[in-house]
């Protein structure tokens, strides 16, 4: 950024103030003509003040430190008479807030043409440059985010210490969420907010979980976001004593092609042997080429050439035979900005039969499903009435765990099994679960792609005539949202997985008719989504142990030895211990980063689960410039840079200007003197 200048005197006086220079350099020519006379007392001093005569009035200029300073003396009283000034940045207000996004899209590369090798490097040089603003007596916080919030720093005057902890802040592979540090933020700013709890510290974090710092007067404070803004709005909120300024990171011609994603599974007439499909998405303006390879503990099975359309998507199928088990790894290598989604994996293990318990008044669209030899092969299905869950061997299987997977069809037992469940328009018996209004003619408008119960179906566009929306637990996800809210979820119950879908495929009218709720039956994708259930739900072909999850979600690991600790072994080498307990499952929280994470515990095999990103909305790396947030009733528009200030530099050039005069004095009183 160039300097402004401005000119302090007019013209003619500018015209005087120049000849000054010329005349000083005159003076070290210049010297008087004196007729030579030479006496008898000169002869011993000739050689003393030989230097000091010329013959001539102009002489050859000699290296002078003299002159030099001089000249930069003038030079500099010239430039402060121009009053040059900096560009700034300008903060207004005395306290600030400072979010920093660290998600896994600011790794991208695309800001290398502002000297930052990351939108995170460039976040970070970006508050440096707003902590130098600063005034004396200014307080400032620090917060990064990405799904969660964390507090690097907490209110100081300390500029030095805002500067360290934020070099200290590094990359994230998770996905981005404003929610929690909004929350976090406004409960430092308004008044009878600052005792929310504070979220959970990442793990390796020195930070201790509790109540977050507070700012006991709840003064307003200035809340800066540096982001690439890849999240959603936050409606429910309101920012009270906050005044947000969102400034945007990243370019918006940046290129990305990425794994969206990577499963493998069994052919429907070729039972023992394998594919690997994914689906490769290109989130730019521009035809890519590239060349994917697929491999098995470093070892290449396959690679092909891919070719995808500008804004296009792909699906890439590699065949593959005498593989029971390993973990396969898919890894492309376009020219893009982007690498944490250019690899993913895929865990195989050997295939087993699941128990599943399928409890109907009769549904047609399900028993043909449930009668092909895909799902045969997959679970082995046993076929009831809903009065079967009266009887006293229902209530001894569900009780015993005799099943892996209840599918319970438009009915409903007293209490929940010890079995993973589905229910179709059925709510579960379990108070966490709550319906909220019912909805015709909804419109499925997003998917969980990286759940692997849905990874693999493609929804497509179908009809369904009412639903009801759901509200699932704590810890639950949404797996189909419709515009209105959720029609499909799953969460977790002590060790099991509970999967409601929100509607039914038909029903009986008072007549006894068939009434047809959905055409979804008549699409391809509804068999694929049944036998993924079955899969997933119902332990057919282990793939319930070859889950896939983003980075960050919580890993629960089935456990085969109650009592028994568990090591996990994270994809950079570290071993974390799981302590021992009477629960169906051991919970680990440690999964920030890519890659395949092994357990094991005491003396069965080893088991995989695969962490990869499978997130387009991290993936599609394009900056919106016209962005606008909607936070609570206010729209903020997200901006390229911040409010400018012009700073003067006087100040200083007449400080240095004094300094060179001091210089000057000294060394020529050196010279008379010495």
């Amino acid at each position: 950024m160039w300097p402004q200048l401005t000119s302090m005197l007019p013209l003619w006086q500018w015209l005087v103030l120049a000849a000054i220079p010329p005349a000083i350099v005159a003076l070290y020519f210049l010297k008087l003509r004196r007729q030579p006379l030479q006496v008898p007392s000169t002869y011993l001093w000739r050689k003393s003040i030989e230097d000091l005569h010329v013959n001539s009035l102009w002489q050859r200029l000699r290296q002078s430190l003299l002159l030099l300073l001089q000249l930069l003396l003038m030079a500099l009283l010239f430039l402060a008479l121009v009053n040059p000034t900096w560009q700034g940045s300008q903060l207004s207000g005395n306290r600030f807030i400072f979010l920093v996004d660290n998600s896994a899209s600011m790794s991208a590369t695309d800001v290398k043409a502002d000297g930052a090798p990351s939108r995170l490097d460039l976040a970070k040089r970006r508050v440096n440059e707003l902590i130098d603003g600063l005034k004396q007596g200014d307080a400032a916080m620090i917060i990064s985010f990405s799904d969660t919030a964390d507090v690097v720093q907490e209110y100081t005057t300390n500029q030095r210490e805002l500067r360290k902890r934020l070099q200290a802040i590094a990359p994230s592979q998770r996905t981005t969420s404003l929610t929690d540090a909004l929350r976090l933020a406004s409960g430092l700013a308004n008044p009878g907010r600052s005792t929310a709890p504070r979220p959970a510290p990442a793990p390796g974090s020195t930070d201790v979980p509790g109540a977050a710092p507070t700012a006991p007067e709840g003064l307003p404070a200035t809340l800066l976001v540096l982001s690439d803004f890849r999240f959603s709005d936050v409606p429910d909120f309101s920012l009270g004593n906050l005044k947000p300024k969102f400034v945007m990171i990243g370019r918006e011609g940046a290129r990305n092609v990425a794994i969206t994603s990577f499963a493998a599974r069994r052919y429907e007439d070729r039972p023992k042997e394998l594919e690997a499909v994914a689906r490769l998405e290109n989130f730019s303006d521009q035809e890519s080429t590239f060349t994917a390879e697929l491999s098995m503990e470093d070892r290449l099975i396959d690679s092909r050439e891919v070719k995808i359309a500008p804004n296009g998507q792909q699906a890439v199928a590699f065949p593959l035979s005498n593989i029971d088990s390993g973990v396969l790894r898919l890894r492309i290598e376009p020219r893009d900005e982007l690498g944490i989604d250019n690899t993913a994996f895929a865990v195989v293990n050997p295939p087993r039969r699941g128990r599943v318990l399928f409890v109907s008044p009769g549904d047609d669209a399900l028993r043909r499903v449930l009668n092909t030899a895909k799902a045969n092969e997959l679970s082995d299905i046993t076929r009831h009435a809903p009065t079967y869950l009266l009887t006293d061997e229902y209530q001894r299987s569900a009780e015993g765990g005799d099943w892996d997977l209840i599918i319970y069809d438009r009915c409903a037992p007293k209490k929940m099994p010890r079995a993973n469940s589905a229910w179709i328009g059925q709510l579960p018996p379990d108070d966490r679960w709550k319906a909220g209004e019912k909805v015709v003619n909804p419109k499925i408008v997003d998917t969980e792609r990286t759940h692997p119960l849905v990874q693999l179906v493609e929804v497509g566009d179908f009809i369904i005539a009412e639903v009801t929306l759901l509200k699932p637990p704590p810890g639950g996800v949404s797996l189909f949202d419709a515009a209105e809210g959720s029609i499909f979820a799953i969460a977790p119950r002590e060790g099991f997985q509970d999967a409601v879908l929100g509607f039914e495929f038909s029903s009986t009218d008072k007549t006894g008719q068939t009434v047809i709720n959905t055409n979804w039956p008549l699409r391809q994708s509804f068999p694929v989504f049944i036998h993924e259930m079955l899969a997933f739900l119902g332990g057919g072909a282990a793939l319930s142990e070859a889950e896939t999850l983003r980075p960050g979600r919580p890993l629960e690991v089935k456990s085969l030895v109650a009592g028994t600790a568990a090591q996990v072994i994270t994809p950079s080498g570290r071993t974390v211990s799981l302590p021992p307990n009477q629960q169906q499952t051991l919970l680990f929280t440690g999964t920030d980063d890519v890659g395949v994470y092994e357990v094991r515990q005491g003396k069965a095999p080893p088991r995989n689960y695969a962490v990869n990103l499978f997130s387009p909305a991290e993936s599609e790396i394009r900056t919106q410039p016209d962005r606008v947030v909607k936070l609570g009733d206010t729209d903020v528009k997200a901006s390229e840079n911040w409010q400018t200030v012009r700073r003067s530099i006087v100040k200083g050039l007449l400080v240095l200007a004094l300094a060179v005069l001091m210089a000057e004095w000294y060394i020529y009183n050196r010279r008379v003197y010495v």
